[in-house]
């Protein structure tokens, strides 16, 4: 049996992060000069990695983040499914003072296992759940054993929760950075191990 070795990544820095302004799965906004340096740096860092599959979601910062390696023509797949959760009406909002209270609300709803909540007009935890797994299913189906994924942070948090069989209150457990990594090595049971969390070697060159 060819067990998967997952590299999953968090798509570069956008001006949306730069200028804390929620983004989510509306927002189909390109990396910025920084995430373009963060890809530059994760692929110099990990060019020399065989990877016989990539993957990204179907909104552009994703792409972008792996496209050095989409240019090396490894095999290249969009997985909506992995998408970031929408964030429903807020997303293109600042957030201020105010929004910050009614996100940690719902995170506290969701940290007490009230996983149905969703922030008004966007998508609960299930509901990302429930198409995240059907995009989790097509990676260990996929082609190759070694591969690449680029998604979002909070989806990323969905995603490594299913994965590894985590009780998604705890998602938030899970950290993330523009273009951190996350290493996910298959086992013979089929369940996964993590080998690196939120790991940013590769940046350590950057100007902060």
């Amino acid at each position: 049996m060819n067990r998967k070795k997952i590299y999953l990544v968090r798509h570069g820095q956008t001006d949306f992060n730069l200028k804390g302004v929620v983004q989510g799965s509306g927002i189909d906004a390109p990396i910025n000069e920084t995430g373009e340096a963060q890809a530059a740096a994760f692929f110099e860092h990990y060019k020399g990695v065989k990877f016989d599959q990539l993957y990204h979601t179907a909104l552009v910062r994703t792409r972008q983040s792996i496209q050095h390696f989409i240019s090396l023509g490894i095999p290249t797949a969009t997985l909506p499914e992995l998408n970031e959760i929408s964030w429903g009406k807020y997303e293109g909002t600042p957030m201020t003072p105010e929004e910050g209270e009614y996100y940690k609300h719902m995170l506290a709803q969701w940290q007490q296992g009230n996983l149905d909540y969703a922030i008004a007009e966007g998508e609960s935890p299930n509901q990302v759940a429930k198409r995240m797994r059907k995009g989790i299913e097509k990676i260990k189906s996929g082609p190759g054993e070694t591969v690449l994924v680029c998604m979002h942070g909070r989806a990323m948090r969905i995603f490594l929760s299913l994965i590894l069989n985590y009780d998604l209150r705890y998602m938030d457990n899970f950290s993330h950075a523009n273009l951190c990594l996350y290493v996910l090595q298959e086992l013979g049971d089929g369940t996964f191990k993590l080998e690196k969390s939120n790991d940013q070697e590769h940046l350590k060159g950057l100007a902060k």
